[in-house]
């Protein structure tokens, strides 16, 4: 008797079918995987490192309560709680060498006291990144990002109630692009998507009539960070990084950075003028936030409709 032939495997999406059908569920979830298989050492972005000033503040990342200071030796990162008594060190001060503990005064700093230790920190010029004990294979530093060596930079951090996953995998579905940003994008077209390695053709609504064309990449140096890359086009080699911070099940810190460049250099030396550089800067958040407006949807959903679904 003959055995029933197996299922066929449904054929990979082309570039001819409507945007819904290359977007397919599967093959996102295929991306994110791939994604989340590489080894992230443990490191998460704890926000822009111009943020850390010589004042404690307080977060919480992979459901670990911590400290964050800047004194003369630099930047620290800590438990939160005192191992005096508990008292929470955000409140406190920081001194020449540490930060003080408002109850009574206990001076922590970077050596550490007892089982209280600061965690190890890296400073990569924008974004500080802090190792966690979270339970993956640690690395001494956290993936190494190619930025434009000349650029203007501007970062912002914000919170969703999703899970890291869900923010990566909006960044992997860009069939999106054209429909929920449409008033940013006229049109989109991926030319080849391998494993979280994606390539497009994007045609960007710049200032009333005018149009740009560019190609772009999408890659994930991590399984919580995801990096757009300009290839080619108006503003070549500039980059936008999305790193995607657990703070607990449900709540993820998203901490955008962005690179912007040009090949024209009169522009770029007019970019870099101390008087345009704010407005710049100012700008460019305002339009990354303009997106994510939108996308914190698409990334709150597909976690409500994941969790709903048991």
């Amino acid at each position: 008797m003959t055995p029933n032939p197996k299922p066929s495997a449904a054929p990979e999406p082309s570039r001819a079918d409507p945007d819904w059908v290359q977007a397919s569920p599967a093959r996102i979830d295929r991306a994110l995987r791939h994604a989340q298989s590489k080894v992230g050492g443990n490191w998460f972005v704890v926000d822009a490192s111009e943020r850390v000033r010589d004042t404690p503040s307080r977060y919480v990342l992979a459901d670990t309560e911590l400290v964050v200071w800047r004194d003369d030796q630099g930047i620290g990162v800590a438990p939160a709680s005192c191992p005096h008594m508990g008292a929470d060190l955000s409140t406190g001060r920081v001194c020449a060498t540490g930060v003080v503990c408002p109850w009574h005064g206990l001076v922590l700093g970077h050596k550490g006291h007892g089982a209280w230790q600061p965690f190890p920190t890296h400073d990569d010029g924008t974004l500080l990144w802090a190792r966690l004990p979270a339970g993956e294979l640690s690395r001494p530093k956290p993936p190494a990002l190619a930025r434009p060596e000349r650029n203007v930079a501007a970062t912002f951090r914000f919170e969703l109630d999703c899970d890291p996953q869900d923010v990566i995998a909006n960044r992997l579905d860009p069939w999106h692009g054209a429909h929920l940003h449409g008033h940013s994008f006229e049109a989109l077209e991926v030319t080849s998507a391998e494993r979280d390695e994606l390539r497009m053709r994007v045609r960007v609504k710049a200032f009333g009539p005018i149009r740009m064309d560019a190609e772009v990449m999408f890659s994930c140096p991590g399984p919580r960070s995801i990096v757009m890359t300009i290839e080619e086009g108006e503003g070549a080699g500039s980059v936008l990084e999305t790193h995607a911070s657990p703070i607990a099940p449900g709540r993820t810190a998203v901490t955008e950075a962005i690179f912007a460049t040009t090949s024209r250099s009169k522009a770029m030396w007019l970019f870099e003028r101390p008087w345009v550089r704010p407005f710049l800067r100012r700008q460019m958040v305002v339009h990354a936030k303009r997106l994510w407006n939108e996308d914190r949807e698409y990334s709150e959903r597909r976690y409500s409709l994941r969790h709903a679904a048991g």
